[in-house]
């Protein structure tokens, strides 16, 4: 195997991350997401309005479009009634709504989007209602719905999103896994006018159910713009269990594709159980909301929300970093590790001078967990670890034998933004694979 100097490679590899089998019991999150309303409250969609916070929900006991209302993202949220009490003369009436989205348009009154179940047609449509305030009442506007296309499945989960220059857009999803498993599930962007309800032109495809682990679905799309790209959240595989995530896709440009990126952002193992089945996701500047189930209700949560290089990062989702895309000295990268995280580990840190710095991201300065992916084979070993430059402290590492991954846990306290550790030879000998923060 070659050996390397110092080496900087220049892209940090980042990605979302599941624990491997067999590592050692995984350290409690230091700071898991919130649960700001507990009770069933699924499908959050949330609204600021001045200093107020309002957030709509799929129908529930508490109404057809439930809203509640709080001083603070954070909280405390309470209950603040129906928002849509009127069903439109088109919808069934003995089925409920799903995922509402709530906007403010240029001329100061509030827009909704629905789903709800066409009488017609028996295929859940988009439909759309207006108020003069966010608690509504909100009317439903036309004498049909949006968007109902059944030979497609039917239309569901709509969100709008405005752009930097002011165009507003509507997204919803063609509701194809819902006719049979094997047929696309596709996100749209249609472009609407001011008032968001009539259309501009054709709809265009942004994403659709074409990889594995989507378990065929796809749906809850939120489009965010940052400086450098279009973020698209949305969720993946049966909202009923723990299969449920929160993934993202981004392009540079609303006429280009958009690429999902892998893992998924949020899933039950990355939030360490804390969460069961994270999605619906909502996102309004440096808060995520999302549902989970608590027994037979989804309780809504809300987590810090940070961008590492314009991509999401969420405070409490295990996001993994490789030791190999550090910066090394005096160490070595020791391609096809057999069992690996991708297939290479930093090697060789074996003397007073070998280190690896690994930088890392957290969304807000804290308290942070890490799992430390490493392998020992000649007793047991220990890294003295250095954050930022400052603070520092030994970490162990139980020797397991070559090649057999496991996890040392820490608590790091972060700043905001990216961090670098390093990781520098103490006693005997490891190698690292990853890092991975919570």
């Amino acid at each position: 195997m070659r050996s390397c100097g110092p080496v900087l490679l220049l892209v940090t590899v980042l990605t979302a991350a599941l624990a491997h089998s067999g590592t050692a019991t995984a350290a409690p999150l230091a700071v898991p997401p919130t649960a700001i309303i507990a009770a069933d409250f699924p499908d959050p969609d949330v609204l600021r309005v001045g200093s107020a916070f309002f957030a709509y929900s799929t129908t529930s006991t508490a109404g057809t479009v439930p809203v509640a209302g709080a001083p603070s993202a954070a909280g405390p949220w309470t209950m603040r009634g129906d928002a849509l009490p009127a069903k439109p003369d088109w919808a069934d009436r003995e089925h409920g709504f799903w995922a509402p989205d709530v906007s403010r348009r240029e001329d100061g009154r509030y827009l909704m989007y629905f789903t709800a179940r066409s009488a017609a047609t028996t295929r859940m449509c988009v439909g759309a209602a207006l108020a003069d305030g966010p608690l509504g009442p909100f009317r439903p506007v036309g004498a049909g719905p949006l968007v109902c296309d059944a030979a497609e499945g039917g239309d569901i989960d709509p969100a709008s999103f405005v752009d930097g220059d002011g165009r507003r857009y509507l997204l919803y999803k063609s509701d194809g896994n819902a006719l049979d498993p094997r047929k696309p599930s596709i996100i749209w962007l249609q472009q609407v006018r001011p008032d968001g309800i009539a259309f501009v032109g054709p709809r265009r495809e942004l994403i659709r159910n074409d990889h594995p682990d989507e378990d065929g679905v796809i749906e809850a799309p939120v489009l965010v713009k940052r400086p450098s790209r279009y973020v698209l959240f949305f969720a993946g595989g049966a909202y009923t269990g723990n299969g449920y995530s929160t993934r993202y896709a981004t392009s540079t440009s609303l006429a280009e594709p958009f690429a999902k990126a892998h893992p998924p952002l949020m899933t039950t193992e990355t939030l360490g159980g804390a969460v069961q089945g994270p999605g619906g996701a909502d996102v309004l500047g440096d808060d995520i909301f999302f549902h989970g189930w608590q027994g037979r209700a989804r309780w809504t949560y809300r987590a810090d929300l940070g961008w590492a290089d314009d991509r999401p990062v969420v405070r409490g989702s295990l996001a993994r970093y490789e030791a190999e895309g550090g910066a090394l000295n005096n160490a070595r990268i020791r391609e096809g590790a057999a069992g690996a995280s991708q297939g290479a580990v930093v090697a060789g840190l074996d003397h007073e001078d070998s280190w690896v710095d690994v930088r890392v991201f957290a969304p807000t300065a804290g308290d942070y967990t890490a799992r430390v992916g490493y392998a020992a084979g000649y007793g047991d070993a220990r890294h003295l670890v250095t954050v930022n430059g400052g603070t520092q402290f030994v970490l162990d590492y139980p020797a397991h034998g070559w090649d057999v991954w496991r996890e040392a846990p820490a608590t790091l306290r972060l700043a905001r933004g990216w961090n670098t550790l390093r990781f520098q030879h103490r006693d005997r000998w490891a190698e690292l694979d990853y890092v991975d923060i919570a």
